[in-house]
């Protein structure tokens, strides 16, 4: 009789090694599909002389989108060492803190995040030890970094120094098997459920996606993440377009600007260096109807996602 058969006994009767059991006899099954809940790793002490490398793991809770007039609330990071084939270590530190802001925080915040005013009151951000937090971290890495790269540099001018990657973009999760790019979708895939409650429950959370080897590719998602980093994108904008052409450009991919961040006021696309080619040509024959040179601009990772580009 083995543990799918084995009559269940009270709940208050199992211990961690029957729940342990029950769990491997389910994951053999090609029927059932076993999540465990996400428990954060403990700090590790590095070797001396092991070649790794230092990241931090980012995550922030704003009053709002605008990344130049809301505040953030709360900040989480997670600080781990990864190996060259992009294999997670262990954690180094983490860092989790409240920030009140210069006015209240709506309820519709409140009820996407669960922050109060009361938990924030009083409570102010250490810029001396965010800034030491960084200091031997190489890549930061958060899960929309377009929107949090574009906060923490306003708050922090060390993070405009850093390279940064996004799990969310940088990664085409649909094509290794996940059902989306969102963090939960992400973790159910990598077998594990988590609740959270603050930031840098989040970053504990990217920590395990980053660590799930991809069965596309054999290796640590961390690893592909880090390769598409690396490389440069361009940035092309398409100005003085006609209007009647933006539906041309929004199914190429196209993004539009509005302007109001210093930015040309004109529709862009971010791609790699060897499709600059196509999308000259595309631009040539589809919506200018004659010779150009757009404007491109070349980012990586030390100014993608940054308010700065």
């Amino acid at each position: 009789m083995d543990a799918l058969t084995q009559p269940i006994r009270g709940e208050d009767t199992l211990d961690q090694a029957d729940l342990v059991a029950m769990a491997q006899a389910l994951a053999r099954s090609p029927d059932y599909r076993v999540l465990r809940r996400l428990v954060a790793r403990r700090t590790y002490v590095p070797i001396s002389g092991q070649e790794v490398r230092t990241g931090i793991l980012l995550d922030t809770e704003t009053t709002g989108l605008d990344h130049a007039k809301d505040e953030i609330i709360e900040l989480g990071m997670v600080k781990f060492d990864y190996a060259a084939d992009g294999r997670i270590v262990g954690i180094r530190d983490t860092f989790s803190a409240f920030n009140e802001p210069s006015g209240p925080i709506s309820a519709e915040v409140t009820a996407l995040t669960g922050i109060t005013g009361e938990m924030v009151a009083g409570h102010r951000f250490d810029d001396t030890a965010i800034t030491a937090f960084l200091d031997d971290a190489v890549i930061v890495i958060a899960h929309n970094s377009g929107f949090d790269r574009k906060f923490v540099e306003r708050y922090w001018h060390v993070f405009e120094q850093k390279a940064w990657g996004c799990s969310a973009t940088e990664i085409d999760w649909r094509s290794h098997g996940f059902a989306g790019a969102q963090l939960g979708y992400l973790l159910n895939g990598a077998g594990f459920f988590h609740q959270a409650h603050r930031a840098v429950d989040d970053c504990h959370a990217l920590l395990e996606v980053l660590n799930f080897v991809l069965p596309t590719t054999g290796a640590p998602a961390l690893a592909l993440l880090l390769e598409t980093a690396r490389r440069p994108t361009l940035r092309i904008w398409a100005e003085q377009t006609a209007f009647e052409l933006k539906d041309s450009l929004k199914r190429r991919g196209y993004r539009w600007n509005d302007g109001s961040d210093g930015r040309p006021k004109s529709w862009f696309i971010d791609v790699d260096e060897t499709a600059l080619d196509d999308e000259i040509a595309f631009l040539r024959t589809q919506i200018y109807m004659q010779d150009v040179e757009p404007t491109v601009q070349r980012l990586t990772a030390f100014t993608r996602f940054s308010a700065r580009i």
